[in-house]
């Protein structure tokens, strides 16, 4: 099988993910800087290539090979990923057929409808595992440094918000803050520490930070520091 028949252009890739050209070349460029990091074979996955627009500029693109296709789906999470990985399969499950059948093409009709067969049942099946890998992946991709990055900020800033509802606050105070609102993302996400928040923690990590109050014990605590504070 040739391998230079049997690829995806980034433009056949950029229609199915719906998403523009440029940020698909974008992802495949990154992609292979951390490649190159683990001295992976680059042609295994991506093939530098050029094409004509339609004012006859030649312009840069790659042909993603199934495995390339399979690593470019890794950076899809939901339906848009399962979406891409059921197009692709299909995609180069045609083209396997077409390249057997040009090679050897069965008289038989029985042969022929057999072999249709086939490729049917070998599509489902290597759907149901892009199906599986991408739900694994959805459950297990740890928090972007950017979202975790955002999240702990956004914890500063509601822990000032609170602090200065009460008029300013004392560091033991704050401290107090900032274990409570902690608490507070451990529960709602079941973790144990917040390093081992994943991207599917972060919608509603944030929710709940963006809404967060003090609980009552907190806020008693609080109180009774500032009146031992001011009795002093």
């Amino acid at each position: 099988m040739k391998q230079i028949e049997n690829t995806l252009s980034s433009l056949e890739v950029a229609e199915m993910v719906g998403k523009a050209h440029n940020m698909v070349l974008r992802d495949i460029r990154r992609i292979i800087e951390q490649l190159a990091e683990s001295k992976n074979a680059l042609s295994e996955y991506f093939v530098e290539s050029k094409y004509e627009d339609t004012t006859g500029r030649n312009l840069p693109c790659y042909l993603l090979t199934k495995k390339g296709c399979e690593l470019f789906s890794t950076r899809m999470t939901g339906a848009k990923g399962t979406q891409f990985a059921v197009a692709y399969i299909e995609r180069f499950n045609q083209m396997e057929l077409h390249i057997k059948q040009e090679a050897q093409l069965p008289t038989d009709p029985m042969e022929i409808l057999k072999l249709t067969f086939q490729a049917q049942e070998n599509t489902v099946k290597e759907v149901e595992k892009v199906k599986d890998r991408v739900t694994d992946l959805e459950e297990n991709t740890p928090l972007s440094p950017g979202d975790y990055g955002f999240l702990s900020r956004r914890i500063n800033q509601r822990v000032n918000e609170i602090s200065r509802s009460y008029g300013g606050v004392t560091r033991e105070q704050r401290s107090k803050l900032y274990i409570d609102i902690n608490q507070g993302v451990k529960a709602v996400t079941g973790t144990q520490t917040r390093t081992q928040l994943r991207a599917k923690h972060y919608d509603i990590a944030l929710a709940f930070i963006n809404d967060w109050e003090p609980s009552t014990a907190t806020k008693m605590q609080i109180r009774q520091t500032s009146l031992e504070f001011g009795a002093e």
